[in-house]
């Protein structure tokens, strides 16, 4: 066991919400770090800033103490002396992501591990420097992950934390049942006090519990989200949700055999038919944005389901263990066999669709990766991933960024500090060598990222997982 994993059992308050110094890291936490300078300059760069405005070249980012201090045209910066100093032509800076669907466990067709080494490390090398957990199969976990990393005794992003699964009569494993209105205000209460900020339903919970659920969410403090079935979106929004997951895949607005409070059976290959354009789509869009309820789109674990996608990258199998990587490999065969359960190109296509006519229809719409399902969806690798399936679906480039930043950091309520490249702001910074406006591939080209100032090297937290995830 590393020795930062050793005390992650103590509980410590919560850090406010400011910069971490380099000098506040602990010894294995620093090996990562590349810039420790608390003022560097990133010249000649291009800046996506993530508000949506357009790439502007030749910049220079100013980062002082943690935050960014400045940003600008060559000549119009005054870089200070003694300021390290970053040449980076040939590079793009991005906000670091973040994600609003990262859960710390992983799962293949086989087996679900929590993450606590490999989870952390991946999310941050890849870019992502906030994650929202929206769902725990181990809460405690979760939370004493966040608390080192707040710590700086552990390397990761910052922590939003969601309790444990909510649910009907059919939750598994570490899900919480709520078969009635007080077992739910209890429940609720319990996790507001251990220290959870979100809350998620899933799936088979009732209208009757899920309203009382939410208003003690709310007069406690918390939100609340879900991965619906049994509730439609538009029953959800008037329960007082505040945000849904996973897009068209689990709205059950528009399957004409639903009943109340019960999944349909079938729902998904429905999907296909979905007129766009109906009265009944505009009727949620128009529900949600009223109530300014938020949407996060999850592409890149429903791809996985999808037969031959997602294209086989060469660094996802060698993050894999062994066993693992035989796992994935042989479910994602299994996609394409007679009878398998898989989701259809055509229902894909009709759910990217769908989050840009949300996007377009005024929505608020984040992003996340939900590292599950037969495993081909990896922390952080997911993330990125999004973007491309985003643009995929019909999102510019500079849209897509926003969505995976900005937006997301206005579902958490922290806009204010993080999510856009704007002087102020905490320094959270993707530094990618190459265009991915132009090439949305080269997403995948993180060479720093910056976390509240500090520079952490990507390759070497990426290095530090190879062949473990689905142990650590």
């Amino acid at each position: 066991m590393r020795p930062w994993l050793a005390v992650l059992l103590a509980v410590v308050p919560a850090a406010p919400l400011a910069a971490q110094r380099y000098d506040q890291l602990a010894e294995p936490v620093r090996r990562y770090v590349s810039v420790a300078d608390p003022v560097v300059a990133l010249v000649n760069v291009t800046v996506v800033d993530g508000t949506g405005a357009p790439a502007r070249g030749g910049q220079v980012v100013l980062v002082r103490d943690g935050r960014i201090a400045a940003v600008g045209a060559a000549g119009a910066v005054t870089v200070p002396a003694g300021a390290r100093v970053l040449d980076l032509a040939g590079h793009t800076v991005l906000p670091g992501f973040v994600g609003m669907h990262d859960h710390t466990f992983y799962m293949t067709s086989l087996r679900s591990v929590q993450m606590n080494f490999t989870g952390p490390l991946l999310y941050l090398g890849s870019g992502v420097t906030t994650i929202r957990t929206t769902g725990s199969y181990s809460p405690y976990s979760e939370l004493n992950l966040k608390r080192g990393v707040e710590k700086g005794l552990v390397p990761g992003p910052r922590m939003h934390i969601t309790g444990p699964y909510l649910t009907g009569e059919t939750g598994v494993g570490s899900m919480h049942n709520l078969l009635d209105e007080q077992t739910a205000r209890r429940v609720v209460n319990y996790w507001a006090d251990e220290g959870a900020t979100w809350l998620k339903f899933y799936t088979t919970v009732s209208r009757a519990v899920m309203g009382a659920a939410i208003d003690e969410a709310h007069r406690r403090g918390l939100k609340v989200t879900g991965h619906l079935c049994s509730v439609t979106y538009r029953e959800a929004v008037a329960l007082g949700i505040d945000a849904l997951e996973h897009g068209l895949f689990a709205n059950t607005d528009y399957d004409p055999g639903k009943q109340a409070d019960l999944c349909p059976a079938d729902a998904l290959p429905k999907l296909a038919a979905l007129d766009l354009g109906s009265d009944a789509v505009r009727e949620t869009f128009r529900a949600m944005v009223g109530k300014g309820v938020a949407m996060t789109s999850t592409l890149a674990i429903y791809e996985a389901f999808v037969p031959n996608r997602p294209p086989l990258e060469q660094r996802v199998l060698e993050m894999m263990s062994n066993d693992v990587k035989t796992e994935y490999l042989a479910s994602r065969a299994r996609l394409a066999e007679p009878g398998a359960f898989a989701i259809a190109p055509e229902v894909f296509r009709k759910a990217q669709a769908y989050e840009l006519a949300f996007h377009r229809a005024g929505g608020l719409l984040a992003a996340g990766v939900d590292p599950t399902g037969n495993g081909g969806a990896l922390p952080g690798f997911g993330d990125q991933r999004n973007y491309e399936l985003l643009i995929e679906a019909g999102f510019t480039p500079l849209e897509a960024v926003r969505v995976m930043t900005l937006n997301g950091a206005k579902v958490l309520g922290e806009d204010a500090h993080y999510g856009s490249i704007e002087p102020g702001k905490l320094a959270d910074l993707v530094v990618i060598k190459g265009d991915p406006i132009a090439r949305p591939a080269e997403i995948r080209n993180v060479v720093t990222v910056f976390k509240e100032g500090v520079g952490y090297d990507s390759a070497t937290l990426l290095a530090a997982c190879r062949g473990l995830v689905g142990i650590r």
